[in-house]
C-alpha cells in the first residue's frame, strides 16, 4: 500500500483501526525462540521496509540504510560475534544472575528467515544543521524510529523480529563492510514465528518486570509531584 493510498482513506481512525494499532504495540515481542523455517516473501519485506522508510526523521534527513543478510555463512559469522560478546559481557552480570543469563535465549540469528542491519549514515545531512545544531545525535534517534516502524509493521504482518544488541560494533562493521561514517543501529532477526509469547521473554523468565507507569509520570519538573487524575486514569487502564 502506498502512502498516497493510505492518505486517501481519511485522517480519522475508527475504533477497529485504533484497536489494531494498540494491539500491535502491546503484543510486539522481541522474538528469540519461536522462528519457523519458512521463507519471508519479498512482498511482505517490501511493506515492512516501506513502513520503516516512512519513520519520522529530524530535518527530514532520512539517515537510514537497510542491509539484508540472507547468506548462512555470514550469519554464522555474526553469531560467532554474538557468542564472543556474550562472554565479554558475562563478568558484568551479577554473580547470582549469571546462571539465568546463560540459560536465556538471546538471539535467533541462524534460525530466522533473514537478518537485517539498520544503519545510520552520519554524513547524509552534514550540510544541513536543521534540528541537529544543538542535538547532533538526532540522526541516531531518527534511525531508531525507523526500527520501531519496522517492528510494529512486522507484528501487524505476523512477522517476528528480534533485536541482537550483544555484538561488538567495530567487529560487525568489519564483517559487513560498513564505512567508518556509518553507525549500525540495530541488528535484527526477522521471520515467521510459531507464536508471539503472551509476555516478554525476560519477564517470563524472571529477569525483570514492567515498571509501574504512574511512578514514571512527573509534573512540570523532574520528580515534580502532581497529575493525580492522569495517574489514576493510567492505573485504571492497567487494571483493565
Amino acid at each position: 500500500m502506498t502512502a498516497a493510498a493510505i492518505a486517501a482513506s481519511g485522517d480519522d481512525f475508527d475504533q477497529l483501526a485504533r484497536d489494531a494499532v494498540y494491539r500491535a504495540m502491546f503484543t510486539r515481542r522481541d522474538v528469540r525462540s519461536h522462528f519457523v523455517p519458512d521463507d519471508l516473501d519479498d512482498h511482505v519485506l517490501a511493506r515492512l521496509l516501506t513502513a520503516a522508510h516512512h519513520a519520522p526523521s529530524v530535518g527530514y534527513m532520512q539517515p537510514w540504510n537497510f542491509i539484508v543478510i540472507r547468506d548462512a555463512e555470514r550469519r554464522r559469522q555474526v553469531r560467532d560475534l554474538f557468542l564472543a560478546a556474550r562472554e565479554q559481557e558475562m563478568p558484568a552480570i551479577e554473580a547470582e544472575r549469571q546462571a539465568l543469563y546463560r540459560k536465556l535465549k538471546l538471539e535467533g540469528i541462524c534460525e530466522s528467515a533473514l537478518n537485517l542491519c539498520i544503519t545510520c549514515d552520519r554524513q547524509r545531512s552534514k550540510d544541513s544543521p536543521l534540528g541537529r545544531w544543538h542535538n547532533p545525535e538526532m540522526d541516531l534517534y531518527s534511525t531508531v524510529c525507523a526500527v520501531q516502524n519496522f517492528w510494529l509493521a512486522a507484528r501487524a504482518e505476523g512477522v517476528g523480529v528480534g533485536w541482537v544488541s550483544i555484538i561488538e560494533t567495530e567487529a560487525l562493521k568489519r564483517l559487513l563492510s560498513i564505512p567508518e561514517h556509518v553507525t549500525p543501529i540495530a541488528y535484527l532477526c526477522v521471520g515467521r514465528v510459531s507464536e508471539f509469547a503472551p509476555r516478554p521473554d525476560l519477564e517470563a523468565h524472571g529477569w525483570g518486570k514492567r515498571l509501574p507507569l504512574p511512578e514514571l509520570v512527573m509534573s512540570e519538573t523532574f520528580c515534580g509531584a502532581g497529575e493525580a487524575p492522569l495517574k489514576s486514569a493510567i492505573a485504571r487502564l492497567g487494571g483493565a
